[in-house]
């Protein structure tokens, strides 16, 4: 016997693909069901490329109840009005938003690294999914914490459009090609010009002249990996479609090397390891997309602190960064807790 699976958001970017993944990894589910706000109530979408076809139902007057898992990525306001109506109606709630993420009676879960944390979604029946950037880089932590303790943590990413959802897809396109014809590039979506440019915010400014963006970088990583790590980031938007990349410096408490490094994550779960000393010997966004893994390449030491080493990281951040880990933590629910599929 299957579970019943709403997914909130279906016609979104995420929605889609969280579809497709519980299609491609077949997900035991006797029941899926499309869920959207009301100007998409109706429409017909896909479930992975077999031919079947969801109707959109209306999240409005959605009733949760019998459903055992909803999937959430409809943004954080959604999620805020929604996800408590459909814990309280007994269904668990995996959210793809930051509504909950520091919420200390929601867990903050990637299976990789804290799977043990999920058992704390009977308070309030709610799961929190990490943001993209933060998700892809404590993959790849992961390994190297549990050898060496990390002490700190310099990240800059760059982060592809898609990160903004379909609007930022679509102005990266348009304003490239209204700049090759000589039409207007004004920026809608983005603060400024997108298009062969790179925009050092993403989300708003805090008080200390970070980003919302890099303010989550920073507490994510310590509420998943380890309090004690200190974090410090700058979020970059640059034009690039689809995949999120990570300059990633790290500094250890205890000795490790780069082949040290190399070879742990080379064995540790979700990690692929491509790092060959020579031209092209590493992945780029474009190689990435629609893979499940997070990639690591340009491991060397940091000869500039005790203990410290550089690393080039990158994931499909559609993927591993939402949708994929948001199934991912469906699975591992299933595994350790539901277990009501056969």
């Amino acid at each position: 016997m299957g579970y019943r699976v709403a997914v909130v958001g279906a016609t979104g970017n995420v929605g889609r693909e969280i579809l497709n993944i519980l299609a491609e990894r077949q997900f035991p589910a006797d029941e899926v069901a499309a869920v959207a706000s009301a100007r998409s109530t109706g429409n017909l979408i896909d479930f992975g490329d077999s031919g079947q076809e969801l109707k959109v139902k209306n999240l409005e007057h959605f009733d949760f109840t019998g459903y055992d898992i909803a999937l959430f990525s409809a943004g954080a306001s959604t999620s805020l009005k929604y996800a408590p109506v459909a814990a309280a109606q007994g269904c668990i709630v995996i959210d793809n938003s930051s509504a909950f993420r520091m919420d200390p009676d929601v867990p903050l879960i990637v299976p990789e690294v804290n799977p043990e944390a999920i058992a704390g979604y009977r308070k309030k029946n709610i799961i929190a999914n990490p943001n993209c950037s933060t998700a892809q880089m404590v993959v790849a932590l992961k390994p190297l914490h549990d050898a060496a303790k990390i002490k700190r943590v310099v990240v800059a990413t760059y982060q592809s459009v898609s990160g903004a959802g379909k609007a930022g897809m679509d102005e990266l396109f348009e304003q490239s090609r209204n700049i090759f014809v000589g039409d207007s590039n004004e920026p809608v979506k983005f603060t400024k010009q997108i298009a062969f440019n790179v925009i050092p915010q993403i989300d708003s400014f805090l008080d200390d002249g970070s980003t919302k963006e890099e303010w989550k970088m920073v507490v994510e990583t310590k509420k998943i990996l380890d309090p004690s790590i200190k974090v410090t980031a700058t979020c970059v938007r640059v034009p690039v479609f689809v995949g999120h990349s990570e300059a990633v410096n790290v500094e250890f408490e205890n000795e490790i090397s780069a082949k040290e490094a190399q070879k742990l994550l080379r064995e540790a779960p979700g990690v692929m390891l491509i790092d060959k000393r020579e031209d092209g010997g590493y992945v780029t966004p474009v190689e990435c997309v629609g893979d499940y893994a997070t990639f690591v390449s340009r491991v060397r030491d940091d000869p500039t602190v005790d203990n410290g080493l550089s690393l080039w990281v990158v994931s499909d951040n559609l993927r591993k960064g939402a949708a994929l880990n948001t199934v991912q933590i469906a699975e591992l629910l299933g595994r350790k807790h539901l277990q009501k599929a056969a």
